[in-house]
This record gives structure tokens, sequence and C-alpha cells, in this order.
């Protein structure tokens, strides 16, 4: 904190206040680079950049929680940003902090997923080295009312600055870090209020709740067992995903979106701040376009998120089992072909599986059946067993049966690591995908797994079919989804400070070989823009299908100046990431 008030009172004693423009053309600088020209945010250092003066005058507005972005591997290195940082207490902290999810989700702008913020400042034992921003915003508001959230994206609209809203730093696709930017932090917007009959618009008269903008998926599902009678919510399969953020906004999948349907399809109201500084409601009567476009139509892209209003279910009982593959060579890919050839036949069960294939290894963590005991999962599943042992694939299972979906979650799911660096892709396929091309996907996973070129490369895999309890239903997610049975991620190791031509290269792996793999065995597929390729052919399709041209008209509509932006979200392709990732700018 000492190191933060040192530099925002350098900032204030070294410059002069400077008037708010109207509105962000009035101050977009004019940018050549590689022979064209560009119209761009305003960064430190240009000449629209707000004075000291200005960023004090906001950091008054917001309660005092603007803060200047100090990394916090800066306590492992001797100096930042001209000022002595060095503390071996906190750098211990860091260092053991960087590997965990719950400890980035606490931090002001870290990534989970640190690729996207080059690597410039991670947590190090050797102090000499140098720390610098990299990709992190320069500043960022911690909010703790609405009011907080409107002050900063009015200041960013005016000033023409590049915004970024972060609740949790869960973001494999880079979408809460941003080069110069101001961040808006949302974590700790904690309320969760449930009601047993909700008497909103929409027509839904069940149990509902309504989540905070920073509540993450397991403080949700705890609080939710805790209801009387207990109730199951629509959540992901990583506990520290924010709800109501991206996930949601995204579609957001999870272990009972083969039972209940995705996130997205249970949201029945919003909370948000528009572009225009606006506090508007959301939902089936008011602004509904807006509301159609939330419920998947693009993390970070219409609106800012205060809360949202979900629907929520009885407990059900629910059995679990884990599944590990052990042959090897051609034997263990019968084995992969075996189980995941019959993704249609678990989600038409309403099952969820979670899984995690290398070229050698295939682990199922688990199989999720909904409503099921033993007795019942193990029918569901003896198509498959039946199948390993008559190719004499060697494999390991268990079986476990619990009273509720709490129980079996907490107890068979594994918390997962933060820290790592590396491009993300991945597919959707439907079930006519798997019915025709089975065998096909199969062998396109084992191009894929084996295409590491120097790096490791994982299919991160989830069994799930959201179109088994929502057929139809009207909102923004890829209309794929409605027939989906299996959806994977991909993932090349990079680290975020490699050569750009290093970088370059495993990006080009990543989409002409992992990614074209998957593609070219699933014509019927698509891609999911919360976990996907930034360098996806054709990303408007392959994101929202036919959902796509309503969704950049509604993109003009809510935020015509572009104060939203992550990167392939609807209405972004005239922008464009200058100077290496790093200047965010307008073709001219």
């Amino acid at each position: 904190m000492a190191i933060l008030s040192s530099l925002i009172s350098s900032l204030l004693l070294t410059s002069l206040f400077t008037a708010i423009p109207t509105t962000a053309q009035d101050n977009a600088p004019l940018v050549n680079w590689n022979g064209r020209q560009y119209r761009c945010k305003c960064y430190k250092g240009d000449s629209c950049w707000p004075s000291a003066a200005s960023w004090a005058a906001l950091n008054s507005t917001v309660g005092g929680n603007l803060f200047k972005v100090v990394p916090p591997g800066a306590s492992c290195y001797n100096t930042f940003d001209g000022q002595n940082t060095y503390s071996q207490q906190q750098c211990s902290a860091a260092n053991t902090g960087w590997r965990s999810e719950d400890w980035h989700a606490d931090q002001q702008v870290t990534n989970m997923w640190t690729f996207w913020t080059n690597n410039t400042c991670n947590p190090t034992t050797n102090r000499v080295g140098t720390c610098t921003l990299g990709h992190l915003p320069e500043f960022v508001i911690m909010a703790k009312t609405r009011e907080h959230i409107q002050a900063g994206i009015n200041f960013a609209r005016t000033n023409n600055l590049r915004l970024l809203i972060r609740n949790t730093g869960h973001d494999f696709m880079g979408r809460s870090a941003g080069f110069g930017s101001l961040a808006i932090n949302t974590h700790s917007f904690k309320s969760v209020q449930f009601v047993k009959t909700y008497t909103g618009p929409g027509g839904w008269t069940g149990s509902a709740v309504t989540v905070g903008a920073g509540v993450q998926v397991r403080e949700l599902y705890r609080l939710a067992n805790q209801q009387s009678p207990k109730v199951v919510v629509v959540g992901g399969e990583c506990p520290t995903v924010g709800l109501a953020g991206g996930y949601i906004q995204g579609g957001g999948h999870g272990p009972m979106a083969s039972y209940y349907g995705m996130a997205a399809d249970n949201a029945i109201a919003f909370s948000v701040v528009t572009a225009s500084g606006d506090f508007v409601t959301a939902d089936a009567e008011s602004n509904p376009d807006l509301f159609w476009a939330l419920r998947g139509g693009g993390p970070s892209t219409y609106a800012a998120i205060v809360s949202v209003t979900v629907k929520t279910f009885p407990e059900v009982p629910t059995a679990g089992v884990s599944l590990s593959i052990r042959s090897t060579g051609d034997l263990f890919w019968k084995g992969v072909t075996a189980f995941h050839n019959l993704a249609n036949h678990y989600v038409e069960n309403g099952m969820f599986v979670y899984y995690e294939l290398t070229s050698s290894s295939l682990t199922v963590q688990p199989f999720v059946g909904p409503n099921m005991d033993k007795t019942k999962i193990e029918a569901v599943l003896k198509p498959l067993f039946d199948k390993l042992r008559a190719d004499g694939v060697q494999y390991t299972s268990t079986t476990r049966e619990f009273g509720t979906f709490f129980d079996m979650y907490t107890a068979m799911f594994q918390d997962e690591g933060a820290g790592a660096s590396g491009l993300v892709g991945g597919r959707l396929f439907t079930k006519r995908d798997i019915a025709e091309n089975g065998d096909g996907i199969v062998r396109a996973y084992r191009t894929a797994t084996g295409a590491a070129g120097g790096g490791f490369s994982v299919i991160i895999g989830h069994i799930v079919g959201p179109g088994t309890a929502y057929p139809t239903i009207s909102n923004a997610i890829h209309p794929a989804w409605r027939n989906a049975s299996s959806f994977s991620i991909t993932m090349v190791n990079v680290e975020g400070n490699a050569p750009l031509s290093q970088k370059a290269a495993a990006q080009d792996r990543l989409t002409n070989v992992v990614d074209k793999a998957l593609r070219d065995a699933s014509p019927y597929g698509a891609a999911y823009v919360n976990e996907g390729n930034l360098e996806e052919p054709n990303w408007q399709e392959a994101f929202w299908g036919s959902n796509y041209p309503r969704l950049k008209e509604l993109k003009a509509k809510w935020d015509p100046e572009g104060v939203f932006y992550a990167r392939t979200t609807p209405g972004t392709e005239m922008w464009e990431q200058i100077e290496s990732g790093s200047r965010l700018c307008r073709t001219v």
C-alpha cells in the first residue's frame, strides 16, 4: 500500500489538470502501423491521457478505491516503476499463491492463465530481474458499489481509455488483461439472495437466486446447499468461475447443464451498467433485446453486470464414476473411441462428463449422473464397460453415490491450478457429428494431442448436451448448443514472454493443426466463445452462427462508441490490437 501511495503521489505532483473531453472521438490519437492508419484508444504518454488531477478526481468519486496497478510479483524485484518494491515476506506469499486459483481471484488484476499478461512480472527468486506491467492495466477500480462501476465506465468513455471488466481472473482468452487500460474489478460484489417463488416477468414461478457479479460457483453451490429445502444452480465445473461474469454472458456449461440447460438458459434478469453509464434492468419485459444478448452474446460486450437472477432447482441424488484407461498405443485409442462414441448416450440420460486427454492418458473425473444411484449409473455405463472389456482395454473405475449434487461435486471434482501459460482453442461436437463420424473425431483427438511441437498439448473434455433440457429457447448462444453432445478445450503451451516468432508458431500449430483436425472432423459443430481460439477462422459464424447479425446490431445500439471490448465478440471486426498486441485501435 505504501508503494501504491508513493506512485500516485508522484503522479499528482508532476501533472496539471486537463479538462475531460465530451466524447471518445474527440481525442482518438492517429497512429501509423505497418503502413496503415488507425484511430486508437488513449494511452500513457499520449497528450490525451488523463492528468493526475483527473485520476485523483476519479479516485474521490469512487471513494478512494482507485489504485495504480502494482503487480503482486513486484515484491520479488528490487524495483518497479522507479520505486523500491522488494519484500521477502510478500514475495514468498506471491510465489506460494501463484499456482492457486483462489489466490488469483483475490488479486486486483492478475489472470489465472498468464499468457496474455506477457509474464513480465511473475513472482521470481531473481530479485535483480526486470518487472514491468506488460499487458496488465495501468489503473484498477476495486468497485464496491454500482456507482463505482458507473464512474469507471463514464471515465473510460469520456477519456477514450481501454476498459476492462474483471471479477475473478478466470480467463483463458486474455479478455480481462489489456495493455494501458483501466480495469473495474467487481470481485467484491458478493450479495446472494434466494427466493422460493420468483414473481418477476418471464413466466418463471419457481425458486430463484440473485447473485452479485463477484460470486464464484463454489460459494454459490455451498449457499444453495444450505437452503431449506436444498436447491441446485447451473454453474461451472471449476469452483473459481464467477457466475455473473463472462461465464453466463458466453453461455455457461457445467455439471448440471445436460439436466437443466446452459446457465444462460436459466438467467431470468440482469442488473447492469450500460456503456452510456445508465443503470438498467434487462429481463423479458425491460430491455428485452439486451436481455437476449446478455444470455450468451459475449463477455464484456454489451454492459457491465452488477447482478444476475437465475433459476434454482430442487436438489437431486447424484452418482459419480471415475475412469482411467491404462492401456497404451492403439489399444489405448480403442478405449478412447469406445468412451467418446457414447457421448450421445450419456447426454440423452442427462449426464455430464469431465475428462482430460493426452496422447497417452485418459482420466474421467467424473461421469455425473443427476437423479441416479449406483445401480442406475452403472446401468447407463454398461455399454461402455462391456465394450472396453470386449476390446481388451485395461482400465480402473470407481462408482460412488451421494444424497445431493453438491455432495458429489465436493467429493469428486478436483480444484484446478493456476499460473500456467499457453494458448487455448476448442470445438463443440453435435450429436450428428458423433453419430456420423465418432471414429473420425477420435482420430482428430489423436492428431491434436500428438501435435505438441516441443510443447505440451492436452484436451480438456466436457460431454454435455444442454439441448436435452432446453431443445428450444430464444437467447444468443450458438444454435449448435441445442444439438451438442461434446465440447473440447485444446491447449498448447507457450510462455507469455516468449519471442514473437515462437508465439506465432504456437498459434499457427493450434489453429492449423490441432483445431483444424477437430474442425475437419465435425462439419456440424461450432466453437465456444468462452473457451475458444482467438484466431478461429470465420469466428462470427463459429461462435454464434445465425445469431451473429442480430448481435452485431445490438452491439451498435448498446455500445456505439466501443466502450466495452473483448476480442472476437460481436462488433469488434473494426478493432485491432496493434504494436504487438498493445494499442487497441480502429482502422481509418
